[in-house]
């Protein structure tokens, strides 16, 4: 009888297929890593795309919610005795790029009477002025505001408003001609009425030729800065631009 010297080499056969089938596991395993990896890379990176996009936004508030200065700036004279110096300035601002609303509620008023400016009691101010020139640096000035134009009523200066900012740097006696000796005095707080954070009788007059900074800075967005020079000769009424 004749017996074939080839019979089927069965335990080759399942090496074979376990090596298949720890194949096509491992190949699984890595597709599985790469996707729970490549999920992970792409969550940091909506993350950080939406992180970003916040940042951009809040940039762009903070450009929105600044101000803009309109037109001339003015500056006007009065005498301490017999001295000639600037004891006000005034500008015009507006919402600058259609913005956020800029609160300018004002911490000093004035009438026109006694001494102005008068300080508005009970006032919450967001929106700081500060001055400096070469001889002096003064950070709280007392200011006022009177909104010209169209407007709603409030001290919010919001998109199409113009709001004209008087900054006090002495007081004003209102009972004397403004050409006359003492027509201002020093803001030294004594007087009825007046403000305080000024020119005081230890600092420098603001007199001809001086040149200066005004910084105008609300609750939120970049500060407005004024840069100007009083011309040579005092007037009255001088336009710095």
């Amino acid at each position: 009888m004749f017996r074939s010297n080839f019979a089927p080499n069965t335990g080759a056969r399942k090496e074979k297929g376990i090596t298949g089938l720890e194949t096509a596991i491992v190949l699984i395993a890595f597709v599985v890593v790469a996707s729970v990896f490549a999920f992970t890379i792409l969550s940091a990176g909506v993350f950080s795309s939406e992180a970003n996009k916040q940042t951009i936004h809040a940039g762009l508030k903070e450009t929105r919610t600044g101000l803009r200065q309109h037109g001339s700036a003015f500056a006007f004279s009065g005498f301490v005795g017999s001295t000639q110096a600037v004891h006000k300035m005034i500008f015009i601002v507006s919402n600058s790029l259609a913005g956020e609303p800029v609160d300018l509620t004002p911490p000093y008023s004035w009438d026109d009477s006694g001494t102005d400016p008068d300080i508005v009691v009970g006032a919450t101010t967001a929106t700081f002025l500060a001055y400096a020139d070469e001889n002096q640096r003064k950070i709280d000035l007392p200011w006022s505001v009177s909104f010209i134009g169209n407007n709603n009523g409030d001290y919010l200066l919001e998109d199409g408003e113009k709001a004209e900012v008087t900054v006090w740097l002495m007081d004003r006696a209102t009972g004397i001609a403004v050409g006359s000796p003492n027509s201002i005095g020093y803001q030294d707080g004594s007087a009825n009425g007046g403000g305080g954070g000024g020119i005081s009788a230890t600092d420098s007059l603001i007199v001809k030729s001086t040149r200066f900074f005004i910084e105008l800075t609300s609750q939120m967005g970049t500060p407005l800065t004024i840069q100007r020079a009083i011309p040579p000769g005092l007037r009255q009424v001088m336009n710095l631009n």
